[in-house]
């Protein structure tokens, strides 16, 4: 038999050639844990210390995450990785409903809005010096800058 007339293979199609879900469609872990470049264990993991993460859970366990698990899970990601919080204070966050500017925004802002957190950066390391992540770091530095400068200010009123 040649080669063209073999049958053939009849499969599921390469990654690459699937055609994009619609922004409201449920995503799967391994599709949630690529978009958000952590692993699947650690997805898991965060649904055990955040009760706000509710995937729908079908057959055999699989889990399949709604748009706004989805949009929650950003935020913690930002939080623990971009703005240094611990697990802890995520969780204090949350409880709270402490969640203002940018973050509330990605949270609470369903007309598309820009002002969301920057989640998909690399996680940036915490130092373990400080605790600080390197986004808190930037704004204390700028911080300190500004109270320099209103210090020379005062010293100059001074005299």
């Amino acid at each position: 038999m040649a080669d063209a007339e073999l049958p053939q293979a009849v499969g599921p199609k390469p990654a690459g050639r699937r055609a994009a879900k619609a922004p409201g469609a449920f995503r799967t872990i391994s599709e949630v844990a690529l978009e958000l470049s952590v692993p699947q264990h650690v997805l898991r993991f965060w649904e055990s210390k955040f009760p706000q993460i509710k995937p729908l859970k079908r057959g055999g366990g699989r889990r399949y995450y709604r748009p706004e698990d989805i949009t929650l899970l950003r935020v913690i990601r930002g939080l623990l990785y971009d703005e240094g919080y611990t697990i802890r204070g995520v969780q204090k966050v949350l409880k709270e409903g402490g969640l203002k500017g940018p973050v509330a925004a990605d949270v609470h802002d369903t007309d598309g809005d820009d002002r969301a957190v920057a989640v998909h950066a690399p996680a940036q390391p915490v130092s373990h010096s400080t605790g600080l992540g390197a986004g808190q770091r930037r704004k204390l530095a700028e911080v300190l800058r500004q109270l320099g400068e209103i210090r020379g200010i005062l010293k100059r009123a001074a005299k």
